[in-house]
């Protein structure tokens, strides 16, 4: 199976692949100092909290107790959050195509890093179909689908994440 980006000579996939590490950190760096308005009572985990909430009622309640100045800043992040899925999918997809370089090339590891590069493509897929739904819950939305298909979409969402992510650190640390 190629790689999402057969394209580009390992150097410049390499080179590339720091370079959206990087932005990829310092995008989560930026959004979890300025989520605080959005961790309440009733949204523990801020945006994360309102991506999970299931269900109108709930999304709702996490909206009301953000107060206006939270309504603000979760309006800004879920713009915002329209460039991310691209950066991290870059960062995730890349780090797995360079993992799966390093593991026994025809060994079934490899392709799992090849099918996790591109899951983090499926996963900003994901993110975005998971945005319009908040989006449009933040802006009084009550139709009873868009809880869930936010809900869904963030958990497989995480899902491929955190698995490209484990992949990577594991051929990290067992094929330096």
């Amino acid at each position: 199976m190629k790689t999402p980006f057969a394209f580009l000579p390992a150097p410049r996939r390499n080179r590339w692949m720091k370079i959206a590490i990087v932005l990829a950190l310092g995008m989560t760096l930026f959004f979890n100092l300025t989520g605080g308005p959005l961790q309440t009572a009733v949204a523990p985990a801020g945006i994360i909290s309102f991506e999970f909430a299931g269900t109108v009622a709930n999304a709702q309640a996490m909206i009301e107790s953000w107060g206006e100045h939270g309504r603000l800043v979760a309006a800004f992040g879920l713009g915002l959050d329209f460039l991310y899925p691209l950066v991290y999918a870059s960062a995730i997809s890349l780090a797995c195509v360079w993992a799966a370089e390093r593991v026994q090339p025809r060994s079934p590891a490899a392709s799992w890093g090849i099918w996790l590069a591109w899951g983090a493509w499926l996963a900003a897929l994901l993110d975005y179909v998971e945005n319009v739904a908040l989006v449009l819950l933040l802006f009084g939305s009550t139709a009873v689908l868009l809880p869930p298909l936010a809900f869904l979409c963030a958990a497989i969402k995480f899902t491929l994440v955190i698995a490209g992510i484990l992949y990577v650190l594991a051929a990290w640390l067992l094929f330096r």
